[in-house]
């Protein structure tokens, strides 16, 4: 088998920014100490909208922690037993903080139900839960400025942007039930706002478990057609046809393809060649630019012992 050439280093080269690691365990101390306070204001209050929030900013911290240590460990290089180094822990992470959120979601939507419509327990002391909600906003506020500058950095710190921008809309909503009870005095607000959230949260929850479970199950990444790439493969010059064609991701920001290659039988001498072609086909001409390939070249003629077992 050859092996067209590429850099050993597997990370991306704007994973490896040691700013990025800081900034993100500077975001979940934060969130953390604020999730803490939360608990005990959903406690002390009874409110459904600040458990909620609270159940929410445990899942921010579930994906900063991702966040956090894949920006330490992708930083490690591979060896013998992880040639992939730390770089799927993201992803694992990422799928059992989607499950968790879907969880806190789900009974959100029961407990709002059962507030609002069999009289269940009602929520205390407004003016502190206004205290609690905006200081989970404050929170969140300062997260986004400590996030900011990184925040196209690379799909990790964006992820991790994007958790903390979409749990400061919860923030906002337990502030503004706490304005409501304390104005009116109708204490379902708060289970309005728990309900609000919740139904914000599930289909959030939903796509990041389809987006982990895309990558688990090593489907092709979003965006890389295969039919397109068999096209552009089978233009490179000696090349007469390309079987067994796989991509997948092995995390954020790292796809990987490989294939079967069939060259002309007379064209030994220009393997070299043909290698570099095929790379750089798969690197520059599509939507996904695939870094790491490996192509088996096979002369005209041969058949390999494994040919049809997954692919005709």
């Amino acid at each position: 088998m050859s092996n067209a050439p590429h850099s050993h280093d597997h990370a991306p080269s704007d994973m490896n920014d040691p700013r990025h690691s800081r900034r993100l365990f500077t975001t979940l101390g934060l969130t953390g100490t604020v999730f803490v306070a939360e608990v005990v204001g959903a406690l002390l209050t009874g409110s459904l909208a600040l458990l909620v929030d609270a159940g929410h900013m445990l899942t921010d911290i579930s994906v900063l922690t991702a966040s956090a240590v894949t920006a330490v460990l992708i930083r490690r290089r591979p060896n013998a037993e992880r040639t992939w180094g730390w770089a799927r822990l993201e992803i694992i992470t990422a799928a059992g903080g989607a499950i968790a959120l879907m969880l806190v979601g789900l009974y959100a939507l029961f407990e709002a139900c059962k507030r609002l419509f069999t009289g269940g327990e009602a929520m205390q002391e407004p003016k502190l839960l206004l205290f609690f909600g905006i200081l989970g906003l404050a929170a969140n506020l300062g997260s986004l400025v400590i996030l900011m500058a990184d925040r196209s950095a690379n799909m990790n710190m964006r992820a991790a942007f994007l958790e903390v921008a979409n749990d400061a809309l919860g923030s906002v909503a337990v502030v503004v039930s706490a304005v409501l009870v304390m104005t009116t005095g109708w204490t379902n607000f708060d289970s309005v706002a728990g309900l609000i959230i919740a139904v914000l949260m599930i289909p959030r929850a939903g796509k990041l478990l389809h987006s982990s479970m895309r990558v688990l199950l090593e489907e092709t990444p979003e965006g890389l057609d295969l039919t397109e790439v068999r096209e552009h493969l089978e233009n490179v010059t000696h090349v007469i046809s390309v079987h067994d064609l796989h991509a997948n991701m092995v995390a954020t920001g790292l796809p990987t393809l490989s294939a079967h290659v069939v060259v002309d039988a007379d064209t030994v001498h220009d393997y070299e060649g043909i290698l570099t072609a095929l790379q750089t086909c798969v690197r520059d001409h599509f939507p996904v630019s695939v870094e790491h390939s490996t192509f088996q070249i096979e002369p005209e003629g041969y058949t390999n012992i494994r040919d049809g077992v997954f692919h005709k």
